[in-house]
């Protein structure tokens, strides 16, 4: 579990560190990597192309940075996902040596590195009081503001009219970041609702002392715009920052970032404007192609040598991406080869080509001994993975779903989750609301209906709404027994909480499951005694969590639950690393295998339609889903065979499909047609090898 960096305090010099200092040989940088390196003063972007070192160009900088005397401390990186800020994390810690002295000093401090949200997580939790909250707010996840969401909507929809709330919740995360503008989109009415609730949405939040993972970056903004105070407090404790992922960067981002950096100027951005993916989620492609606007001294380096793919690859994809216009230009070169040509099949349908897809990896394993885990098939939208299951499942063959159900999404997790977060604050409404007659006892939706009506004409949570006496007397007796029961549970257990700072969190969590009965009604409720089995699993998963190394055992039991609680939040993304290490075939949406490599990659569904998708042209977004094209390819170490199909189902009916447009943009002396290749005798020295290969695999 990643833990979130302190802030360190500011320094009142700079000076050189006597406790830390990187021993590196620079030697084994290329001259443009070694040039980024040792470039550590003003303004700097680096671009940094697929495949060409940039996460070691980042960590090798941060320890050159130590090595020139700045001291730890002073050092922030930020990424964007978890699993890169622990990469970057390890990376680092093994380029520095051991910290020669144990105390916590500035410089012996190690540099700040994480992600945007667990920096903007941090400092509110040590600023937030000055923008009207609580230190102990509660961080919400998607579950938790759709439930607040839909009893917003619930009060403003007419009787039989039906609102997405996750569209809605799209809608209001644009509109928080900065990226939603007027006629942006085709479903301008959701929009408009979005901004309608905007300020509704926030009261029901600040209500329940709760934040979303946009507020922790919006609220982060409003800090330092409103209190400078803080802001220059952060300005001298960050001297050199390093961005990564830049153009991944939002509205929001770009601001702090900004800001962040105006003192000392020492801003280094690495990223790839041909990688820029996101446009749908908020990042703005613009923050990297015009940051010579913002800093007009800026110096560029480019990373174009790559250390991943074949030339083949190379010069498809360089020649892919030279369609987009508005793009800073680079031309990505290797020294492995040229390689074999790109294989492009044609399918009937798409139940052919996810057979045929299967057929040839079981072929490469057990002639040319290629195991399972070095292939990859990627596709656009996730419907598409439904033949590729079929066919992988009855050929026998051991995959990963990339994207599947998360950890964090299992009811037994959320349940437990809601509970400790409800213990930990019990005016955090949404939590409150989803375990209240979890197991049962009495607190039926009614009853529950009529304490939340009761709270919104008090005007306070529903927890403070069940303690008022006059509340409580509206219910019948039974109903009036239920809520102080529940309520004198929450005391009891909530108590050592406060009264003992070293409560041990663990054996205190598996008391509060034990005096529910919780497990013995989630055995209850599961005809299937290996699914119940999992589902405990889970949970003493979890409750494991609750004994984090990363936890200061020191601290309050209070502070601990809570730093648990916003680690799990903020790194409830699933590491799906810990699965790929199995020897099985990966699946994969394109826009989840940016960062990732495969030997072998295999991309189907190249249509009209699916890739360049049908809303491209309506939304302007065809250079974005070029570049969602060009990152397929450039995943591709050693072989790339690209499909596509002349029909495909849709809801259960084939329907006509045309080659994607894409397809024309690459050379064709680099494409090789499988179709025909099939049928072309293979010579005789392979064939004896392939009989060869094959035999030893089944004997």
């Amino acid at each position: 579990m990643e833990r979130l960096c302190l802030v360190p305090e500011p320094l009142a010099s700079p000076g050189r560190s006597p406790t830390l200092r990187a021993v590196l040989n620079l030697s084994s940088l290329n001259p443009q990597q070694r040039q980024a390196v040792e470039t550590v003063h003003g303004p700097v972007l680096i671009l940094a192309g697929a495949g060409t070192g940039k996460t070691r160009v980042i960590t090798y900088r941060i320890a050159h940075l130590i090595e020139r005397g700045v001291a730890p401390g002073h050092i922030l990186a930020v990424t964007f996902t978890n699993k890169a800020a622990r990469e970057m994390k390890e990376r680092v810690a093994q380029l520095l040596p051991r910290r020669a002295a144990a105390h916590d000093t500035p410089e012996a401090t190690g540099p700040a590195i994480s992600t945007f949200h667990a920096l903007g997580a941090r400092l509110l939790r040590r600023h937030i009081e000055r923008l009207g909250y609580k230190k102990n707010f509660t961080i919400y996840n998607e579950s938790e503001q759709l439930g607040a969401l839909r009893k917003i909507l619930s009060r403003l929809s007419a009787p039989g009219e039906k609102t997405d709330p996750n569209a809605v919740l799209r809608f209001l995360s644009r509109l928080k970041n900065g990226s939603l503008a007027d006629g942006a989109f085709a479903d301008e009415s959701g929009a408009a609702l979005a901004r309608h609730i905007r300020a509704r949405y926030a009261s029901a939040l600040r209500a329940c002392n709760a934040v979303d993972f946009d507020d922790l970056l919006l609220l982060t903004l409003r800090l330092f715009e409103e209190h400078p105070a803080v802001l220059e407090s952060c300005r001298d404790a960050y001297r050199h920052i390093m961005v990564d992922e830049y153009q991944d960067t939002n509205a929001l981002q770009f601001r702090i970032v900004q800001l962040l950096a105006a003192k000392h100027r020492n801003l280094c951005v690495v990223g790839d404007d041909d990688q820029s993916i996101y446009g749908w989620r908020g990042a703005q492609i613009a923050n990297l192609l015009d940051l010579d606007k913002h800093f007009a001294d800026v110096k560029i380096i480019k990373l174009e040598q790559n250390y991943r793919s074949t030339r083949c690859i190379l010069d498809a994809a360089n020649a892919l991406i030279r369609h987009n216009t508005r793009r800073r230009g680079k031309r990505l070169w290797s020294r492995q080869g040229h390689g074999d040509p790109i294989r492009l099949h044609t399918f009937e349908n798409d139940d052919d080509e996810a057979r045929t897809v299967v057929e040839e990896i079981e072929f490469a394993r057990l002639a040319r001994r290629i195991p399972w885990r070095h292939h990859a098939i990627l596709f656009r939208t996730n419907p598409q993975s439904r033949p590729l299951e079929i066919a992988l499942r009855a050929a026998h063959v051991p995959y990963h779903l990339i994207g599947g159900q998360s950890f964090f999404d299992r009811r037994e997790v959320r349940d437990l989750l809601a509970y400790l977060k409800v213990l930990l604050n019990p005016h955090d409404e949404v939590s409150l609301l989803r375990i209240a007659n979890v197991p049962a006892r009495g607190l039926s939706e009614p009853t529950m209906e009529r304490l939340l009506a009761a709270s919104q004409q008090r005007h306070c949570s529903v927890y403070a709404a069940m303690r008022h006496p006059e509340v409580q007397a509206q219910f019948p007796p039974r109903a009036r027994q239920a809520i102080r029961a529940f309520l004198d549970f929450l005391d009891k257990t909530r108590a050592p909480l406060t009264a003992n700072p070293a409560l041990p969190l663990r054996p205190w969590a598996e008391r509060v499951l034990a005096e529910l009965g919780y497990v013995d009604d989630l055995r209850r409720s599961e005809k299937n005694a290996e699914t119940a089995d999992n589902r405990v699993r889970h949970l003493k998963e979890l409750l494991a969590e609750l004994d984090a190394p990363t936890i200061d055992p020191a601290a309050p039991a209070e502070e601990r639950l809570q730093n648990v609680l916003e680690d799990l939040a903020l790194n409830a993304e699933r590491d799906d690393d810990e699965e790929r290490r199995d020897d099985a075939v990966t699946l994969i949406t394109i826009h989840s295998c940016k960062g990732l490599e495969f030997p072998h990659v295999h991309l189907v569904g190249l249509e009209e339609g699916l890739l360049p998708h049908a809303r491209s042209k309506e939304e302007g977004t065809l250079d974005e889903e070029r570049r969602l094209f060009y990152v397929a390819i450039t995943r591709a170490m050693t072989s790339l065979t690209l499909s596509h199909c002349l029909s495909r189902k849709k809801y259960g009916q084939a329907l006509p499909c045309h080659p994607s447009s894409f397809l024309r943009e690459l050379p064709p002396d680099l494409l090789e047609d499988a179709s025909h290749s099939a049928s072309r005798p293979v010579d005789v020295r392979r064939g004896k090898d392939y009989f060869s290969a094959m035999r030893s695999a089944v004997g």
